[in-house]
């Protein structure tokens, strides 16, 4: 079992403080200043006894820390942190600025075993799966450094329905009103299709906004692109996705990378049209970000703008999202 209290909800810390015969509201105090104090050791949570303190520590109970590896700034304000994980891995975040909004995009993986064809990361070796401790202190390091993140979205470094436990293992943490306090409504977690993590995640306590990385109104096209497809087609994925509308209520984000000559023609947006119809739902057009070994170039921008006047023009609420942190190789797609 971990140690590591960054790594622990606040109903873990309580169990974790009476096992050591202390009283449950101390629990609430090792959390606050695990997530809103940046505590670094057991030794600065002041409001614990000196003593409780060396206990904690005695029992081998401490608070992990992610290591900046270094921090790239693109000329449109978007920021890319390298994270070193202290066993060999590295990850990514990114940090977008839209106005007063700030969203920072996390990874919840080392590497990915997806291999979606369009993916940087996907190319990457899997290696392991994130803690929720280094899932959450990406947003604790990122806060301390450039200001209150006011949304977070699960898109980085692999899948994050993958990884299931720690991912709402933090959601409950970064959500929880004595941490960060972020909205549920203000996270959103990305899925390429893991269907049955989907209908589960409708069932949870804390159900953060779903985005489903679909990028194909085709099963022949999807597979392509996405290996997942084979063992989860469409209809399995939108039969999914209405069972988590119906249960949650909420509306549902799409996110549809364009590459040019392979899934960007006018037919293919009144394809998503039909297999969009009746979901409460918005679509994010993505222009694709070609990487070295890569084989697929971006759609111009009069095709995706193309593209996007068929969703609208049939009622689909639809933005364009032109590639943000490009120069440093930060961008979506």
């Amino acid at each position: 079992m971990s140690r590591d209290l960054k790594d622990k909800t606040l109903d873990e810390l309580e169990q974790i403080v009476e096992s050591l015969g202390g009283k449950k509201y101390l629990a609430g105090y090792i959390f606050h200043f695990i997530h809103t104090k940046d505590a670094a050791e057991i030794s600065q949570i002041t409001p614990l006894s000196k003593a409780f303190r060396e206990q904690l520590a005695g029992q081998g109970y401490f608070i992990s820390r992610l290591s900046v590896l270094n921090k790239l700034t693109d000329k449109d304000g978007t920021a890319k942190y390298a994270f070193d994980l202290g066993d060999g891995g590295r990850i990514e975040t990114v940090l977008l600025l839209d106005g007063k909004r700030r969203t920072l995009c996390v990874s919840t993986q080392v590497g990915c075993a997806m291999g979606c064809a369009f993916c940087a990361t996907g190319k990457l070796e899997f290696t392991r799966n994130l803690t929720a401790g280094e899932i959450v202190d990406q947003v604790n390091t990122v806060q301390k450094d450039a200001g209150r993140i006011s949304n977070i979205v699960y898109m980085g470094m692999g899948e994050p329905l993958a990884n299931y436990a720690a991912v709402i293992k933090s959601l409950g943490i970064l959500n929880h009103p004595k941490g960060r306090n972020i909205g549920i409504r203000h996270i959103t977690v990305s899925t390429c299709g893991l269907v049955p993590a989907i209908r589960k995640l409708a069932s949870e306590d804390v159900r953060p906004r779903l985005a489903i990385s679909l990028n194909a109104p085709t099963d022949e096209l999807r597979t392509k692109l996405m290996p997942i497809n084979t063992k989860y087609p469409i209809a399995d994925l939108m039969a999914a996705v209405r069972f988590y509308q119906n249960r949650t209520r909420q509306r549902v984000t799409f996110e549809y990378v364009l590459i040019k000559g392979l899934n960007d023609s006018a037919g293919h947006a009144k394809m998503l049209v039909k297999l969009l119809k009746g979901l409460s739902c918005n679509v994010n057009l993505i222009e694709h970000n070609p990487f070295p070994t890569c084989k697929y170039a971006g759609s111009g921008g009069n095709r995706i703008r193309g593209f996007a006047a068929v969703l609208n023009d049939a009622g689909i609420e639809t933005t364009v999202r032109f590639r943000m942190g490009r120069d440093i190789k930060a961008a979506c797609g």
